[in-house]
């Protein structure tokens, strides 16, 4: 993985926050229940429950779901700065790590209002295994470096660098990192929760 200037960092060497006292937070701060949540983003209360207390870690699709719930942004909810700006630099990427596995986030747009895509290279170690999601929208993998074994529906495909797939998310759905080597992957995902709110 290459290091793009001050912004992003290896992932050995940034510590990884546990954001569940955060989620929690907010969502008390807002009434809501984790069955509430739970309906509101597709995703098990005992998940949540776990999130919550720094035992699982969401993927970068569903903490996006789980801010959208409690009505402010991912940004927003870890307090990171939102510059707008519709070109960005590479050496302008905010980058995110999730999770104890420290998987490597570089967000490639600011986004805007109204936007329907979020685009990100998502840096995972090997052996990793996603979460398994099943949501609203559809999503776009160009597997950069690496190689997964992609898991969809009742199909299995085993891609290398260079090999993509596009589907709707609605099918059940997640991919385990072959090998010794860590994987880069370009996803494009739909949002179909609203960001609304502060």
């Amino acid at each position: 993985m290459t290091t793009k200037g001050t912004t992003a960092v290896s992932e050995s060497d940034q510590e990884t926050p546990n954001y569940g006292p955060v989620i929690r937070q907010r969502r008390k701060s807002l009434g809501m229940t984790l069955e509430e949540v739970a309906k509101a983003t597709n995703l098990t209360i005992g998940f949540l429950s776990q999130v919550e207390r720094g035992i699982s870690s969401p993927s970068l699709s569903s903490f996006q779901r789980i801010a959208g719930a409690l009505q402010t942004s991912l940004e927003q909810l870890i307090k990171v700065p939102e510059p707008y700006s519709e070109y960005v630099s590479k050496d302008e990427r905010q980058t995110y790590v999730l999770g104890k596995s420290k998987r490597l986030y570089e967000k490639l747009g600011p986004g805007f209002p109204g936007a329907l895509t979020y685009p990100c290279i998502i840096h995972r170690p090997p052996g990793h295994v996603s979460e398994h999601m099943q949501h609203d929208g559809e999503v776009f993998c160009y597997l950069l470096s690496g190689r997964l074994e992609y898991h969809l529906g009742d199909k299995v495909f085993i891609m290398t660098a260079g090999d993509c797939i596009h589907h709707d998310t609605s099918k059940p759905h997640y991919s385990v990192v072959l090998g010794d080597e860590e994987s880069e992957e370009l996803w494009v995902s739909s949002t179909p929760i609203k960001h609304s709110g502060a």
